[in-house]
């Protein structure tokens, strides 16, 4: 995707200023608990919970946080909590699709903004699988091609990864999403240093948007992430990098 490591640093940058606001913590620890309510406590028997954790220790996460979270979910705490997913579909500005993933205990309140931040932006709220067949659920390792080769990467190979990835300045290593852990560790093991990783629905196809349509777009999705029972934000746009970087920095 044309801007893909512009778009990383830019989510980057967001979740920074998320932290700051005290709302990425709370995310976090909903997705820890709802991975706990649905698959257990245990992480070793829990993939979802096993990648709940870690993206939550990526993002510094101190551990006693995490252990709550756990208790929540498991029914273990005494401030236990009734957090379920729920996924939004939609189209945004230039008919860009929107996967909305959101953990809420209130799915009126939470149905009510998505579709207020949609209606706002120049988007429309579809019905569930309006969109999501143009996704696939993958695990994706970002890593800077000015940091290792593709040589150095074929242990990813190795451990089971599907496939790599050149997208602009970045490689994109991509796995099945169970396997995401291992193929982690192999990197780690490696000493192959990586941006992100996480399981993610990366798009099927790319629809290219203009810079006025760009802007619009933006917008809709930073309204989406605001809310504090909004976790992710899929797309499938694309963009050129420049235009990208200048309209997200305007």
């Amino acid at each position: 995707m044309a801007g893909h490591s512009k778009w990383a640093g830019i989510k980057h940058k967001k979740a920074i200023v998320d932290a700051r606001r005290g709302k990425l913590f709370t995310k976090l620890a909903r997705a820890i608990t709802v991975a706990a309510k649905e698959g257990g406590g245990d992480p070793e028997g829990n993939p979802s919970l096993s990648l709940a954790i870690q993206k939550a220790k990526d993002a510094s996460m101190p551990k006693d946080n995490i252990e709550r979270a756990i208790l929540r979910g498991t029914g273990a705490g005494a401030d236990a909590e009734s957090y379920e997913a729920v996924l939004y579909e939609g189209y945004g500005p230039g008919g860009v699709a929107l996967l909305v993933e959101a953990l809420t205990d209130n799915r009126n309140r939470t149905g009510s903004d998505v579709r207020h931040a949609f209606s706002k932006h120049g988007g429309n709220l579809g019905e569930p699988g309006s969109v999501a067949y143009l996704f696939e659920k993958t695990g994706v390792i970002v890593v800077d091609a000015a940091d290792h080769d593709e040589e150095a990467l074929m242990v990813a190979i190795d451990a089971g990864a599907l496939d790599l990835v050149q997208e602009d300045e970045v490689f994109a290593i991509l796995t099945e999403p169970s396997a995401l852990g291992t193929v982690r560790a192999a990197l780690e093991a490696a000493g192959i240093t990586f941006a992100s990783a996480e399981v993610t629905q990366r798009p099927k196809t790319r629809v290219e948007v203009d810079e006025a349509t760009l802007g619009k777009l933006l917008r809709l999705i930073d309204t989406l992430e605001d809310s504090d029972d909004v976790g992710d934000v899929h797309t499938n746009f694309d963009a050129d990098a420049d235009v990208l970087e200048r309209v997200a920095g305007a």
